[in-house]
């Protein structure tokens, strides 16, 4: 029983000096754990402490105000490491946000032209005149130049234009409307001839229509207009109105080109100070090219707009059609819209031919306008407008379109010249553009300064579009 007592000492003297060699072990991985906070670096002195939240004393030591529950302790080695989480415009994807930055660019375009196109069709009258009026400049400046390199001065020259061609389009326009009255009579009784011919027609035709069938239709369009004459007066309400919107855009596109004519110098001068500095340069280059391509479109379109009525309007007349001068200025008018008035203007003088001459008229005509619409296209365009105008066939029809459902007729009149326009403009400024790259990229090179922006024409100074 002595021995009990000596034994339970031993045990306890053991216990206790594992328990010392287990806090050393853990205080040993806790140092190579980087060790807690207030634990001195490898290297650092043992006595005193190197980090600490209270103040420190004269000796180094822990001030009094710093309680031990300042020091965080590590985490144990055993425990995961917990990556930390990235940036969040780090995590979208390079794809995303690069959609992301065109996207909202696009929008701010599209607000802007949706804000530019509300505007044009608020004002829309004056527009239109505006671009009808750069239309019949480009058509008329050379003959101011002619008489100026004749002696005359500019003010004489642009009243001498100015009233010849206005009274031009006058006289073409009186003598259509003389035909169509003097011609009016005898119309009327062919039509009544040609629908009767039409009804016979039908009746001895392989598609079994009864004359019921044809009176019929005729007493439903004769109820139609009937029940709806209140809407065809509102309609002919309707016709006045846009006829003194016609008279009003007329007169503001006469006063147009009358003063772009004299003045167009200076009120492309004028626009130019509106260009910020920088891109004044490339806008001075482009404006000529601009008018160029301009003016190149208004006279080849004339040229064949012309050639069209005449050997139509010829096909028409030796076919003993009526209305045969005023069907030739139809078809002069709507060749100024490419592709579709040629259409309509041949469906015209087609349907006329039917309803006055019967079926076998209508056939020649449509083979003569068939022929000349062939001719103009794989002949006549190229050849006359040539490489001046380059708009892809697609392009046409689409911008025709628009300009229609935007601005009606007058839309897709200007449809096609302001987007061969805007092709010269941009295949410009992207020349321009790399162009002066170049220049930079080679004076970076010689160790010269990158040239300036100076003027954008041939010959040092900005270029100006001719138009007086």
């Amino acid at each position: 029983m002595s021995r009990v007592p000596g034994w339970l000492d031993r045990l306890g003297a053991g216990l206790s000096r594992m328990g010392q060699r287990f806090e050393e072990r853990r205080a040993r991985a806790e140092a190579e754990a980087d060790g807690p906070v207030g634990v001195p670096p490898a290297g650092a002195p043992t006595g005193k402490p190197t980090a600490g939240t209270g103040p420190a004393d004269a000796a180094g030591a822990p001030g009094a105000d710093s309680p031990a529950r300042d020091i965080v302790p590590a985490p144990p080695a055993y425990a995961p490491a917990v990556a930390a989480r990235p940036d969040p415009a780090a995590a979208v994807p390079w794809g995303v946000r690069v959609a992301a930055e065109a996207g909202w660019r696009l929008l701010v375009l599209a607000g802007t032209l949706w804000v530019v196109m509300k505007v044009i069709s608020t004002v829309q009258l004056v527009v239109l005149a505006f671009v009808a009026a750069l239309l019949i400049t480009a058509l008329l400046q050379p003959t101011v130049r002619r008489l100026r390199g004749l002696g005359l001065p500019r003010g004489l020259a642009t009243v001498v234009t100015a009233i010849l061609g206005f009274v031009v389009m006058g006289l073409v326009g009186w003598f259509v409307v003389w035909q169509v009255m003097d011609n009016l009579g005898n119309v009327s009784a062919r039509v009544r001839d040609g629908i009767e011919e039409l009804k016979r027609w039908a009746l001895d035709s392989p598609f079994h229509v009864t004359e019921s069938q044809i009176n019929d239709i005729a007493e439903n369009l004769s109820a139609t207009i009937g029940t709806n004459t209140e809407e065809i007066t509102s309609a002919g309400l309707t016709g006045v109105t846009v006829m003194v919107e016609v008279m009003t855009g007329m007169l503001l596109a006469m006063f147009s080109t009358l003063f772009l004519l004299y003045d167009g110098k200076k009120v492309w001068q004028w626009f130019l100070r509106l260009v910020p500095a920088q891109a004044r340069p490339g806008v001075a280059g482009a404006g000529p090219r601009a008018w160029r391509t301009l003016t190149a479109y208004v006279r080849g379109t004339v040229v064949v707009a012309l050639i069209d009525a005449v050997f139509i309007g010829l096909g028409i007349y030796f076919l003993d059609v009526p209305l045969a001068v005023p069907l030739g200025v139809f078809v002069f008018l709507f060749s100024f819209i490419p592709l579709v008035g040629a259409v309509i203007s041949g469906a015209l003088a087609v349907v006329v031919a039917l309803v006055t001459n019967g079926v076998f008229t209508a056939l020649m005509v449509l083979a003569v306008v068939l022929a000349v619409q062939q001719i103009e296209g794989h002949v006549l365009q190229p050849f006359i407008l040539g490489r001046a105008v380059r708009v892809h066939p697609l392009a046409v029809v689409l911008t025709v379109s628009a300009g229609g459902l935007v601005a009606g007729l007058g839309g897709a009149v200007v449809a096609v010249p302001l987007v061969a326009v805007t092709n010269t403009v941009v295949g410009y400024l992207r020349a321009y553009s790399e162009e002066q790259a170049l220049r930079r990229l080679a004076a970076t090179h010689v160790g010269m300064p990158p040239p300036v922006p100076g003027g954008g024409g041939e010959a040092g100074g900005p270029e100006r579009p001719e138009t007086a």
